[in-house]
């Protein structure tokens, strides 16, 4: 696959080097059975600038720096995303309680004084984060290929359409054994908009990203 790539790469330049359009490069490469993704990648490298060779794009690289902002921005969504479905789960106990369950009122208001102080101080520091790394893309929009960035995405990604699946499974579940109550169907709304939120921003922002590309 690594040598199909680099073979890939020295034809684009090649047939570059030789004042073949890009047009026709993706014509060429797309009746030999390259896929439209992996000849716009190897083109998205060279700028399309009147100049007698092809000249190659800044690529993203991965700093030490840069891996730190991004765990720590993914790392407290999950936190934060985490115990705002907790702080809700509780509210709806609240509003909807169980007679059949045992948890005592301290372990239930220590609960959400937990989630409460966790969601006070996760969301804050994730949406600086957020807003501080889209500055640095705005500036530098090669940051956008970052690694780090792309791969956690991706695995925000999974774990929030998992969470959606499982979501969706229970909900099936429950309703086909004819069990579903009103606090139950209110955690399934809750962990639906949660991951349904998360899920749909990131694919947003994946897209925007293939577009700008």
């Amino acid at each position: 696959m690594a040598a199909g790539a680099q073979e890939l790469e020295i034809f684009v330049r090649e047939a570059l080097l030789r004042g073949q359009s890009r047009e026709a490069i993706a014509q060429a490469l797309a009746a030999a059975g390259w896929s439209e993704a992996q000849t716009r990648d190897v083109l998205s490298a060279y700028a399309d600038v009147d100049f007698p060779v092809p000249v190659p794009r800044p690529r993203a690289s991965l700093s030490a720096r840069e891996a730190f902002l991004y765990l720590v921005l993914f790392v407290s969504l999950y936190y934060s995303a985490f115990h705002v479905g907790s702080l809700l789960f509780d509210l709806i106990n609240a509003a909807f309680p169980d007679a059949a369950a045992s948890r005592g009122y301290e372990v239930f208001g220590s609960s959400m004084r937990w989630s409460t102080a966790s969601v006070i101080i996760a969301f804050p520091v994730f949406a600086l984060l957020a807003r501080h790394l889209a500055r640095e893309v705005d500036r530098q929009p090669i940051k956008r290929l970052s690694p780090v960035r792309r791969w956690l995405t991706y695995l925000t990604l999974f774990l929030a359409a998992v969470a959606l699946i499982c979501d969706v499974t229970t909900l099936v579940y429950n309703l086909l054994g004819g069990e579903l109550s009103v606090r139950f169907v209110l955690k399934v709304l809750v962990v639906g908009a949660i991951a349904g939120g998360v899920f749909g921003y990131y694919l947003h922002d994946l897209r925007r990203e293939e577009v700008s590309a």
